[in-house]
């Protein structure tokens, strides 16, 4: 998918293109990730999921990938395994795109209903997971590597056949 005419918003608009990540992707997504997250994903990781076929993206502005995403689909259900966005970039609608066009890729693979993990304690990835519809339904404990153990993981749905949200689990 080209975003061409797309722009984040700021000081200085910058155009990107989101397209299909590639193996020579996977040097520039794993330093992303690295500079993302205190237990990053191994370039290894990033390498299976690109070979067993899962929708994975980059975000470009000019040659460098400023973010990136990986979704699964199985029968009728996705699962959001990555998405990231360059730090100096976050907040800006990047992130919102890619979502947007991975959750697209979940619902033309005959996905229903898309799954994700995130950390109780990164509020601006549960707003913008929210501000799409996803909605908790549960919790996985010790799910995170953590500094002092392990974190736990709030899981969040998706209902992709209906504008209608899906019924929490309590």
């Amino acid at each position: 998918m080209s975003a061409a005419g797309d722009h984040l918003t700021g000081d200085e608009p910058e155009f990107f293109t989101i397209r299909r990540m590639t193996v020579a992707d996977v040097p520039a997504v794993g330093a992303l990730e690295k500079a993302s997250y205190p237990y990053p994903w191994s370039e290894g990781i990033f390498r299976d999921c690109l070979r067993v076929g899962y929708a994975c993206r980059v975000a470009v502005i000019g040659e460098r990938v400023v973010a990136y995403g990986v979704v699964a689909v199985g029968t009728l259900e996705a699962h959001l395994l990555n998405l990231c966005v360059s730090e100096d970039l976050r907040g800006r609608g990047l992130g919102r795109q890619m979502l947007r066009l991975l959750l697209d890729r979940a619902g033309e693979r005959g996905a229903t209903e898309v799954f994700l993990e995130v950390r109780p304690t990164n509020a601006l990835a549960i707003s913008l997971y929210q501000s799409v519809g996803f909605i908790p339904v549960g919790t996985r404990k010790a799910y995170y590597q953590a500094q002092n153990g392990r974190e736990d993981a709030l899981v969040l749905k998706l209902d992709l056949r209906s504008g209608d949200p899906p019924v929490p689990v309590i």
